[in-house]
């Protein structure tokens, strides 16, 4: 396990007792350096929509739990937040919950299709379905033009709900 993991977990770990007691939703926490900081994440989520009180409740909630804990040696930004419109699919808790919602997916080299109406070969790096299913290997999905797209989940980078304007 990474150093980044391990502290990803000990977090979630330390806001189990934290999201039951006030019925919220722990969906990711990540631990990333940008732009030369360290940021600790929290995205948290409840029936409703979450909202910045609650944000603010588990952001003072799990400071004070970090102090006493410390065993995160870098200094670093703590966030607590929603996961917003467009969030990552990554547990199967989230790919379960979005089955039948249009996702976007992007992969980590270009995919060839099936080939589409005019059948003609297509190659793609992005690509935006129906989720229909999912195991611990791939993804199926729907498009307009291809039906139970099976993808295996080692050639994709993202999965994200999809945002429709």
């Amino acid at each position: 396990m990474t150093k980044r993991e391990e502290y990803e977990t000990r977090t979630e770990k330390l806001l189990e007792p934290v999201m039951e007691e006030n019925n919220f939703e722990l969906v990711d926490v990540e631990y990333v350096k940008e732009a030369g900081n360290w940021y600790l994440r929290a995205y948290i989520d409840k029936e409703g929509g979450i909202t910045i009180n609650d944000c603010e409740l588990v952001n003072r909630t799990l400071s004070d739990i970090m102090d006493k804990e410390d065993f995160i040696p870098d200094a670093y930004i703590l966030e607590v937040s929603s996961p917003g419109l467009g969030r990552k699919l990554k547990k199967d808790k989230d790919f379960r919950r979005s089955i039948g919602n249009d996702v976007d997916i992007k992969f980590f080299k270009a995919r060839k299709l099936p080939a589409g109406r005019n059948g003609k070969e297509v190659h793609v790096k992005e690509l935006t379905g129906t989720l229909k299913s999912f195991t611990k290997d791939t993804i199926t999905v729907e498009t307009e033009f291809i039906e139970n797209y099976e993808i295996p989940r080692a050639e994709i980078s993202t999965v994200r709900l999809a945002i429709d304007f």
